[in-house]
């Protein structure tokens, strides 16, 4: 055990919550990336690398894409980076766990991993093997190639990466860069690591996650938003295949959505980074509180 200014235990072994408070109080007396400091008595230079700041990086879109790649370049800024991520691309696979299968690691380098399965595998596997014993302080899932707003939370591999961190009790954010066209990933990518070093910085409260829709360009400002509602109508296209059997393949969808000042939508489309906290709970305490009332059944 190490003597401190901070009047903090630092022993190994301490729970994933302990060490990552002992994290938070380094951070705030040292700069961005640096790994050690000189703690008391004045004379002896402690290196903390144990205590550096860890981030685990995922996505949807696979472990080759440019997304992931500028993000955790990024973030190395701000601490030690392990990405793990899909195999293969996994879009709106949503919150999904491999079952069926047995899933297979690959470790590309000491900093790099991919499994064929979803983000949610991803995940799993990072933090029960990969970094069990070194476990990150924060989960960033991304840069995803178009935007997670409104209900499509529900459905993106990308939110459900961080998702599944709060699950461990680890704090997450997913990146998302709102656009169609032209993915330049430069502006979002240091828009993230900015949030993330103010997120290891104050803490995020316990079970939340933050998701971020950046829209391409320079950053002209952030908005904490709620999560908008949209209405859509699927496209469905038909076709025979080989064997003349039928298909169906779902395709883009046409969406519409409420106008709402204060939503992700609305912060976007005013060319503004919208921040939304998300949580694992979806109870509708309001509706709970009304359904009480019923009579018993």
């Amino acid at each position: 055990m190490f003597s401190n200014p901070l009047g903090l235990s630092l022993t190994k072994g301490k729970s994933m919550e302990n060490q990552a408070e002992v994290k938070r109080s380094l951070i705030r007396l040292l700069p961005s990336g640096i790994s050690s400091a000189i703690i008391s008595p004045p004379s002896q230079l402690v290196i903390l690398k144990y205590f550096m700041t860890r981030i685990l990086v995922t996505n949807d879109d696979g472990i080759f894409s440019e997304g992931i790649a500028a993000l955790a370049k990024a973030l190395e800024a701000v601490g030690e980076v392990t990405v793990v991520a899909p195999a293969s691309e996994q879009s709106a696979s949503a919150h999904s766990l491999t079952l069926t299968r047995p899933l297979r690691l690959r470790k590309i380098d000491d900093q790099h991993y991919s499994v064929d399965g979803t983000p949610t595998d991803c995940v799993v596997l990072a933090l029960t093997k990969i970094m069990l014993n070194n476990p990150p302080d924060i989960v960033v899932s991304g840069i995803n190639y178009g935007a997670n707003l409104g209900d499509d939370v529900t459905y993106s591999g990308t939110v459900a990466g961080a998702l599944e961190a709060t699950i461990f009790k680890v704090p997450g954010i997913a990146v998302s860069l709102a656009t169609r066209s032209d993915f330049d990933f430069t502006h979002a990518a240091a828009f993230a690591a900015q949030l993330t070093a103010k997120a290891l910085q104050e803490g995020l409260p316990p079970g939340v996650l933050l998701n971020v829709n950046v829209p391409p360009g320079e950053i002209r400002g952030a908005r904490w938003a709620h999560q908008g509602t949209k209405t859509v109508r699927s496209l469905i296209h038909e076709g025979i295949d080989p064997r003349g059997r039928p298909y169906y393949w779902i395709g883009e969808q046409q969406v519409a959505w409420k106008e709402a000042g204060d939503s992700d939508y609305a912060a976007v489309g005013e060319g503004l980074v919208a921040i939304t906290p998300l949580r694992a709970d979806m109870t509708d305490y309001d509706a709970l509180a009304h359904l009480r009332s019923w009579d018993e059944f």
